[in-house]
């Protein structure tokens, strides 16, 4: 297995993105439960409550969760259980998962949560919504909200039309699924959203988001990733970008990931002189004393620099 191939398996930028935009997510997808939450009060991820009722033989499989609390705006809090099947096929016993999901919570906390599911296969007719039995003195119908990708395939206008996040993720993943086996229509549309994104007027950290969204879901074979890369690199050059571009950063975590150590440390320099200006002898001398983690780590908290001081303090607090 290619590492693309890994890179395009994993659920995490699913999780990202839905982590960096979780109010957007339940506006575009649930707006009625969206609706009851008052969002002036910051929501809570419970990653490790969910821990603690997920089954460890599930870890692994293509999906993702996230146990959410949330404030309603009578002001008592509610609980969201927000699943990402990411599976390319339907699946039986999904209904069942939901439902034990659901109960474990209850059993667990003590507190009832509201299940919700967005569906990424391919196949029209799998729409689970419920989980029911019924015998003649006992009866169960659990019902949970189900959002289908694929439904989003007929309203392509309102998907390009909304600025909200998750119309872009909406529309990388339909793209991703039309384009199997096309690679080179793959390449335009992946460079036509991205290049969306500057058109929309958004703000930095909100394209590199998207971007890295993109660039996960949309793998391109090695040839046409390279023609990709040095499109969009012109592209960004005629935009005159004032800050470090989206390629440059995209570029250095994908050779992070992938175990490229040479020429690191003038990597970081570079990035590092885009973001704050020259930098004297001195500093050029500490960071080539940094290791392969710390230069990881100066890497990613470079995005947030402001001032040759900030990397002096940051330098100063890792040394």
């Amino acid at each position: 297995m290619t590492k693309e191939r890994k890179r395009a398996d994993q659920d995490s930028p699913w999780k990202e993105i839905l982590e960096a935009y979780f109010p957007q997510a339940m506006q575009f997808f649930f707006p009625q439960t969206a609706a009851l939450i008052n969002w002036e009060i910051p929501h809570e991820f419970l990653d490790k409550e969910f821990q603690q009722i997920a089954r460890n033989a599930e870890q692994g499989r293509r999906y993702a969760d996230k146990l959410v609390k949330v404030w309603q705006h009578q002001g008592g809090e509610i609980w969201l259980l927000i699943h990402i099947e990411i599976q390319a096929k339907s699946e039986e016993l999904f209904p069942e998962r939901m439902f034990s999901y659901n109960l474990r919570i209850f059993d667990r906390f003590g507190k009832p949560a509201i299940s919700l599911a967005i569906l990424c296969d391919a196949d029209p007719k799998w729409r689970p919504n419920q989980y029911n039995y019924n015998y003649p003195d006992t009866r169960l119908n659990f019902e949970f909200g189900t959002v289908k990708l694929l439904d989003y395939q007929n309203r392509w206008t309102e998907l390009e039309a909304s600025d909200n996040p998750f119309a872009t993720v909406v529309m990388a993943h339909l793209r991703t699924q039309q384009t199997r086996k096309k690679p080179q229509e793959r390449k335009t549309w992946k460079f036509s959203l991205i290049r969306r994104l500057y058109e929309q007027g958004l703000q930095e950290k909100d394209i590199r988001n998207l971007y890295r969204f993109i660039d996960w879901v949309m793998m391109l074979p090695k040839a046409l990733e390279a023609e990709f890369w040095q499109d969009f690199k012109q592209f960004e050059q005629e935009r005159t970008m004032t800050y470090i571009t989206t390629g440059e950063r995209i570029g250095y975590e994908r050779g992070i990931a992938e175990g490229k150590q040479e020429g690191e440390q003038n990597l970081v320099v570079r990035l590092l002189q885009k973001r704050v200006g020259n930098l004297p002898e001195e500093i050029r001398e500490k960071i080539q004393t940094l290791s392969l983690n710390q230069l990881e780590s100066l890497g990613e908290a470079l995005l947030d620099f402001t001032a040759i001081e900030d990397l002096f303090n940051w330098l100063e607090s890792h040394q």
